[in-house]
């Protein structure tokens, strides 16, 4: 009877307040129209004969037994899999180090801490690129300096490396923390009954980490299976899903078959998806609660910290070369025949409008920052703080994007806002207009703004704000003058990460870009197609400055601006 009347009241305090209930309307309407709405269209495009408007599973059977598509399909799994490995294996060993081993040199530990974080802020495809430039045919490694001729970095391999060494920062900031909730005394524990340090982590540090470890996998093997940018570039005759599904719309022309595979595509993302965010995680956290009663006593035994800091200098000094090469691919004036000093890259940047390019992907970057960051902290807000019904169905709605592969995303607001069921009005008038691009970077950048956002509110004290809403204040009040004061370091980081996921995407914009918006990735691809290296790189080379450069100054003002004394505390 309780449970009813507290239920009732929750149900009058909602709405009581019109402003909560116009926000989680248009929020909801927001998710259903641009996340669920082009997927069950897809969805239905993949089972509709065009002609007839009939149901039929003959689209789904053409697509099956297509040569091409079962073999994209394998390889995507095959390249998944292996990338989630190693990118698994990679993320634990810095995470080890970083946690456990005391590094006695600033300047290895600096950069082992720039190449965990570097390839999370810079484009998807920058190593695929360098990685031609240094093992391709005409590599300088492979041509220019071990005579190598007719050198293949394209294929699985290739793209193994590309992604292992993309994707494994993630996977060590997730292991980082785990890493650090481990109570130090069961590890001693187990030295002092004369138990090895390899010992100690086979049967106590990895037992308690292996739903961390499952939960890393997944999260790469969708990051992988959804990659578009860089199989297009390094993949060669290794087609995945991602890029045959864009090869079958640009090239087949096949709308319908395209869907069908976004569809498959789809299931095996969001299948992971599942299974990392609502098994691996809460067991993740079953296993580690709390945090560590006592500071960890760092590893000084020389067998463990020079066999450990010489693997992770190897990997690192790899990682930096590449993008080294990148600024120097700028200046030479032909990649494998002539590395003589040229400007002539950088006059094509000028020429073909490279900062237009750079313009336009910079303003629609700003617009759907801030519109992330604010959205993403108001969903977080309602999900921790709100009872009403459909919440769960909203923060499904906001992580879904997720698990969702830009180029799926973006053949679906294709067949959704072209000729889909909005025939006429300002839905039917989104396509091809910036505003569908800006919708693409707010959809794919809400989950990690969400995530942090929930993370944050959580440790809010439900008190707080109690308070204010005794006192008079309505939620608008509450959430602008209280809640989001308490957590802005989430949202400048979200604000941050929103325009640095933006103005990197490619895989969901490359099939909505029209030549009205020039976005400075697509022309990176356009660039590293034609073979004008030189040009490419001169692109990504002001495109990693200039991320650096908003990364810098959004610290310093944040910085200036100060931490949440609360969140301090």
């Amino acid at each position: 009877m309780k449970k009813v009347q507290s239920k009732t009241l929750d149900r009058k305090k909602f709405f009581s307040d019109p402003v909560l209930v116009c926000t989680v309307a248009f929020l909801m309407i927001a998710m259903l129209l641009f996340v669920l709405y082009p997927l069950i269209y897809l969805l239905i495009d993949s089972v509709q004969d065009e002609t007839t408007g009939a149901f039929t599973s003959a689209i789904f059977k053409r697509v099956l037994h297509m040569s091409g598509f079962q073999k994209a399909f394998w390889n995507t799994l095959r390249a998944g899999i292996i990338t989630g490995v190693l990118s698994t294996a990679v993320g634990l060993l810095f995470a080890y180090v970083d946690v456990y081993v005391r590094i006695r040199s600033r300047i290895v530990e600096k950069l082992f801490n720039l190449v965990s974080v570097l390839p999370v802020v810079s484009p998807p495809f920058v190593l695929s690129l360098s990685m031609i430039l240094l093992f391709g045919k005409q590599g300088m490694i492979t041509k220019s300096l071990l005579h190598i001729k007719d050198a293949n970095i394209y294929g699985l391999w290739g793209l193994v490396i590309v992604q292992t060494m993309t994707f494994f920062p993630v996977c060590y900031l997730m292991l980082k923390g785990l890493l650090k909730n481990i109570d130090p005394s069961l590890e001693e524990a187990a030295r002092d009954m004369g138990a090895s340090r390899m010992k100690v982590f086979t049967t106590v540090t990895l037992p308690l980490l292996l739903p961390g470890l499952g939960n890393a996998f997944l999260v790469t093997f969708i990051e992988s299976a959804a990659d578009f940018a860089n199989a297009m570039l390094i993949g060669g005759n290794y087609d995945t899903l991602a890029t045959t599904i864009y090869l079958q719309i640009t090239g087949a022309y096949d709308k319908q078959g395209a869907a069908a595979m976004s569809v498959v595509l789809l299931s095996v993302t969001i299948i992971m998806f599942i299974i990392q965010k609502y098994y691996l995680e809460s067991k993740t956290a079953a296993t580690l609660t709390g945090k560590a009663t006592r500071a960890r006593m760092p590893i000084e035994d020389k067998s463990v910290t020079i066999p450990l800091t010489i693997i992770c200098s190897l990997i690192s000094v790899f990682v930096m070369v590449m993008y080294i090469m990148v600024f120097f691919g700028g200046f030479f004036k032909l990649w494998g025949r002539d590395y003589s000093f040229s400007m002539r890259h950088f006059n094509n940047f000028i020429l073909q409008n490279g900062l237009k390019n750079f313009k336009d992907s910079a303003v629609l970057s700003a617009i759907a920052a801030p519109a992330t960051a604010i959205m993403s902290m108001l969903i977080a807000y309602l999900v921790v703080k709100k009872k009403f019904k459909g919440k769960d169905l909203l923060e499904l709605l906001s992580m879904l994007a997720m698990a969702v592969p830009g180029t799926v995303l973006g053949i679906g607001y294709i067949r959704g806002f072209s000729n889909g069921m909005f025939r006429s009005g300002f839905l039917q008038g989104l396509y091809g207009t910036s505003a569908i691009l800006i919708i693409a970077f707010v959809v794919r950048s809400l989950p990690t703004g969400t995530r942090s956002g929930i993370s944050a509110l959580r440790q809010i004290d439900k008190s707080i704000e109690e308070s204010a809403i005794d006192l008079g204040a309505g939620s608008a009040k509450v959430f602008f003058t209280v809640t989001l004061p308490l957590i802005k370091d989430s949202f400048f980081s979200g604000l941050v990460t929103a325009f640095v996921r933006s103005i990197t995407a490619i895989s969901a914009v490359i099939l909505l870009v029209t030549p009205r918006w020039k976005l400075v990735t697509v022309q990176i691809n356009s660039m590293a197609e034609k073979g004008e290296w030189g040009t490419a790189c001169v692109y990504a080379s002001f495109l990693i400055v200039f991320v650096y450069l908003i990364i810098g100054l959004m610290n310093l003002f944040i910085k200036h601006f100060g931490t949440s004394k609360y969140m301090e505390g």
